[in-house]
């Protein structure tokens, strides 16, 4: 199984990034997708979700502007990220949850004030 993060790089504070996850090694659309972040310091923290059916759900302080979304033909999991902030500053990693759990190696993302 893998899951590859790529998109991830520096921007300046209020700036924009996606972020893609492509998945190999399991049937992608079983299983539910989530994003999550760590930042200096500080513990892992989730940001975003979805499921199978497409619910998601979000970190309060993402809420507006981050979107999480999935493609299951491409097995790819997207974050498009708008209006970013120095604290967003962290590595993203994705994860796929079904019975087993399986994480990306994550992408860095360095937002300047």
């Amino acid at each position: 199984v893998q899951l590859v993060e790529s998109g991830g790089g520096l921007v300046q504070s209020g700036g924009s990034l996606r972020l893609s996850c492509t998945v190999s090694g399991i049937t992608f659309g079983n299983y539910n997708m989530a994003w999550y972040r760590l930042a200096p310091g500080k513990e892992r923290e989730f940001v975003a979700a979805i499921t199978t059916g497409g619910d998601t759900n979000y970190l309060n302080s993402v809420k507006g502007r981050f979107t999480i979304s999935r493609d299951n033909a491409k097995a790819t999991l997207y974050l498009q990220m708008n209006s970013l902030r120095p604290e967003n500053t962290a590595i993203y990693y994705c994860k796929a949850r079904r019975t087993g759990m399986y994480w990306g190696q994550g992408t860095q993302i360095t937002v300047s004030s």
